[in-house]
């Protein structure tokens, strides 16, 4: 895992993002002091399911009713 310092991180920032790529960690230091990790960044594509909540809640009765006139007001403004 190199260290490079600020300066030479703004300087060689591609170079860096190459290394990071290719599976490297690159740590980023000021005055010798670490203060950033550079990594390569994971996607992780969500998974959707159908149906996936299905008895983890329960939707009253009264979701389909009309709402009340002073809340529809409200939503007027």
């Amino acid at each position: 895992m190199p260290a490079v310092n600020v300066h030479v991180a703004k300087t060689q920032l591609s170079r860096l993002l190459a290394r990071a790529e290719a599976g490297e960690e690159v740590v980023i230091t000021r005055n010798g002091v670490p203060v950033a990790r550079l990594v390569a960044y994971e996607s992780r594509p969500g998974v959707r399911r159908f149906g996936a909540m299905k008895g983890r809640f329960v939707v009253d009765d009264g979701f389909f009713d009309p709402l009340p006139e002073a809340e529809l007001g409200a939503w007027d403004s």
